[in-house]
């Protein structure tokens, strides 16, 4: 999808953080299972985006991953509400409504770009008049393809904007905690630091997920 050699190494390792991190999580054993699943989940969105600014990722069957993205929506939006105390479900709905977001973003991105024809020379795609709500971008262009549909191109805009808001909460988020971390002796991390690495992995994705959705346009 990404023309731009360097767009896709920065987009690359935007997408790269969150995947080792979940990986890294899920290996580490040290929290619930229920958190290692949604750091799994992470993790595999993540290597799935990283394929998908590459020629090569838009091979990839669309129909497993959409399914598997709204899989991921639903377990975040249910796995955490559900676990919580009644008074704090809320709550925990709210903390879950980024997740959700991301994992339904992912499943309607890989909806559109699977249902379109790949570009010349990327695989047997369908014809370009066989799918109007895309458009192939000319030589000069950040990316291979985009949208034209005006319903498609206002839904990438405003999944964009949420992206970019979800981001840098994650990132303020993560400044709040690594500026909090007290001091300790040399080498030894203090948790709240440690901590802080969690939502900056997630305002990376973020990041670049919104950036993905604005070159759509």
């Amino acid at each position: 999808m990404i023309a731009a050699s360097g767009l896709r190494w920065v987009l690359t390792v935007l997408y790269a953080l969150p995947a080792l991190y979940g990986l890294r999580s899920v290996v580490a054993r040290d929290g619930a299972l229920v958190d290692r699943i949604g750091h799994g989940l992470h993790a595999v969105m993540g290597l799935l985006m990283i394929a998908m600014v590459w020629p090569w990722g838009m091979g990839l069957p669309a129909g497993p991953q959409v399914w598997l993205f709204v899989a991921g929506a639903l377990w975040f939006g249910c796995a955490g509400p559900l676990r919580a105390q009644s008074a704090d479900r809320g709550r925990a709905l709210l903390a879950a409504l980024p997740h959700v977001l991301m994992m339904g973003a992912m499943a309607w991105m890989v909806a559109v770009m699977g249902s379109s024809p790949m570009p010349a020379g990327q695989g047997g795609g369908r014809a370009m008049d066989e799918m109007p709500g895309m458009r192939m971008a000319g030589p000069s262009g950040a990316t291979t393809m985009g949208l034209t549909g005006s319903g498609q191109r206002l839904t990438a805009a405003v999944l964009a904007v949420l992206l970019v808001v979800v981001a840098l909460r994650w990132l303020a988020r993560a400044f709040d905690l690594a500026r909090s971390a007290p001091e300790v002796a040399s080498g030894s991390v203090p948790r709240s630091a440690a901590g802080a690495l969690g939502p900056a992995c997630h305002a990376a994705m973020g990041l670049g997920m919104a950036a993905m959705f604005a070159l759509l346009m």
